[in-house]
C-alpha cells in the first residue's frame, strides 16, 4: 500500500522553511553594495560600476564590448539595433521562450517569426530555420533556454549562407558551454538578464549587451540612453543635449551593478553547485517509470536556470494526457513541499500580441509595412507539447545541496508511487 501523500493529509517531505532562497547574498555582496555609498560623490558611482561591470563581464566573456542596461529585454533591444535591423525586417525566434526574446524585436518595429523546437533541448531546431527565411529576414535569435546552449554550429552556418545576423539570448545561461565556447560569444551580439532569479542576479532588474563589432556598439550605446553618447555620471560635463537618433532611457543602477559584479566572482562555483545537483536529480528522478528528465548532448554545458521534468502517461499505461498527469503530480509535489510549477503557459506565438497582431496600436509593424504574417498556433506542435507536459523544479540553486534534492527525489518517488490518491 502507498504510503499517505501530503495532499491526502500524510506527513510532508520537503519541511517548513526548509529551503534556502537565491540569490544567497554574502557579506562579500553586503559591502560591495555598502561601498557604493562611500564615495563623497555618490553620483560617481554611476561611472564606476557601470565601466566596471561592462570590464569585467567583457572579460569573462572574452569579447570586446560590453554596455550594462536596466533589463535582459533593454538588452536584446539593443542587439536588433546594434545589427541594424529596422522596421518590416524578420528575425526568426523560437516558438518557446519568454517573450521578451520577441518583444525585443517588437520594440525596434520588426518582425518575429517563430520556428519550433528541438524536443531534446527545448532550444530552438535548427533544422527547422531554413523554411523560414524569407527575402526579409535579417536575423536569427537562439535561445540558450534553462541554461540549456542552443546547438550553435548549424545555426551559424545557416546564418552565413543567407548573410544573416545571429542574437543570442543568454538571459538564463550565464557561463553556460557549447563545444567549450562560452554561450554569447558566438554570434555578432548577445544580450543577458541579471533580473534577481537569473544564475547571475542583480538582486532586482539587470542585463548585459555584449559584442565584437564596432558599429553594432555604437548603435547600442546610442539607443541605451536617448541617442546620445554620454559616460554616466559626467552627464552636466559632456552631455550635448543632442539626440543622434531615436534612443531609450536603457540605463542600469549603481547599487545592482555593484551586487552583480559581486556575485559575478563566485558564477562559476556557483553554476558547478547547480550541476551537481542537478546532475544528481536526473540520475535518481530518471528511474522513476513517467518522469521525464533532462536530454545533455556532448557537446553542451548547461547551468540549469531551472530543472526541467516532463510527464509521460504512455509509460504508465494511463489514459490520462500528459498536460492532466502534469497538472495533477505538481498539486502533488507541492503539498510535499517541493517548488514545482509552470514557467510559460503556452508558446510565445500562442499570446494575443500575435494572435491578435496588436502591437502598437494601429497593429504595427505588420500592418504599417503590409505584412500578413501568420501565426498558426498549431505550426509549433514540440512547443505546445512542451508546455502541455513539462514543469519545473524551482530552488535547485546554492546554498541549497544536495540534501533538499535528496528530499525532492523522496517526494517525486512518494507522489509517483502513489498515482491512486493523485489522481482520485
Amino acid at each position: 500500500m502507498s504510503e499517505q501523500l501530503a495532499l491526502r493529509g500524510g506527513e510532508r517531505t520537503v519541511p517548513e522553511g526548509f529551503i534556502k532562497p537565491w540569490p544567497e547574498v554574502t557579506e562579500a555582496d553586503r559591502k560591495a553594495v555598502l561601498e557604493v555609498f562611500d564615495t563623497p560623490r555618490i553620483t560617481e558611482q554611476q561611472r564606476i560600476q557601470s565601466e566596471g561591470l561592462a570590464r569585467e563581464w567583457a572579460e569573462y566573456m572574452g569579447v570586446k564590448h560590453c554596455i550594462p542596461v536596466n533589463s535582459g529585454t533593454a538588452a536584446l533591444h539593443l542587439c536588433v539595433a546594434g545589427l541594424g535591423i529596422g522596421p518590416g525586417d524578420e528575425v526568426i525566434v523560437p516558438a518557446f521562450t519568454f517573450w521578451a526574446t520577441a518583444a525585443a524585436v517588437l520594440h525596434h518595429n520588426a518582425i518575429p517569426v517563430f520556428v519550433d523546437i528541438d524536443p531534446r533541448t527545448h532550444c530552438i531546431d535548427p533544422a527547422l530555420i531554413e523554411a523560414a527565411i524569407t527575402e526579409r529576414t535579417k536575423a536569427l535569435m537562439p535561445v540558450h533556454i534553462h541554461g540549456m546552449p542552443a546547438d550553435m554550429d548549424p545555426i551559424l552556418a545557416i546564418a552565413r549562407t543567407h548573410g544573416l545576423g545571429v542574437i543570442e539570448d543568454v538571459a538564463q545561461a550565464h557561463g553556460a558551454r557549447y563545444k567549450g565556447r562560452v554561450c554569447g560569444s558566438m554570434g555578432d551580439a548577445a544580450g543577458y538578464s541579471t533580473q534577481a532569479s537569473k544564475t547571475l542576479s542583480s538582486g532586482c532588474q539587470g542585463g548585459l549587451f555584449t559584442t565584437n563589432d564596432d558599429e553594432a556598439h555604437h548603435r547600442a550605446a546610442l539607443l541605451q540612453y536617448f541617442g546620445e553618447r554620454v559616460v554616466p555620471g559626467r552627464e552636466r560635463e559632456e552631455q550635448e543635449y543632442n539626440a543622434h537618433g531615436l534612443g531609450w532611457m536603457y540605463r542600469g543602477d549603481m547599487f545592482s551593478q555593484a551586487f552583480v559584479r559581486s556575485q559575478l566572482r563566485r558564477l562559476d562555483a556557483n553554476n558547478a553547485l547547480r550541476v551537481r545537483n542537478c546532475q544528481f536529480l536526473t540520475e535518481h528522478l530518471a528511474e522513476i517509470p513517467g518522469i521525464e528528465t533532462p536530454l545533455t548532448p556532448d557537446e553542451c554545458e548547461p547551468v540549469y536556470y531551472n530543472y526541467v521534468v516532463g510527464f509521460d502517461p504512455a509509460a504508465l499505461a494511463l489514459d490520462v494526457s500528459p498536460r492532466t498527469l502534469r497538472e495533477k503530480v505538481q498539486e502533488a509535489l507541492k503539498a510535499e513541499g517541493v517548488p514545482v510549477g509552470q514557467w510559460q503557459r503556452r508558446s510565445v506565438p500562442a499570446q494575443d500580441v500575435f494572435q491578435k497582431r496588436v502591437g502598437y496600436g494601429s497593429g504595427c509593424p505588420w500592418r504599417c509595412r503590409d505584412v500578413a504574417t501568420v501565426y498558426d498556433i498549431d505550426d509549433y506542435p514540440r512547443a505546445n507539447a512542451f508546455v502541455d507536459s513539462h514543469c519545473y523544479v524551482f530552488d535547485v540553486n546554492p546554498p541549497n545541496g544536495l540534501e533538499l534534492m535528496g528530499l525532492y527525489v523522496e517526494a517525486f518517488r512518494k507522489v509517483m508511487g502513489g498515482l491512486g490518491q493523485v489522481l482520485a
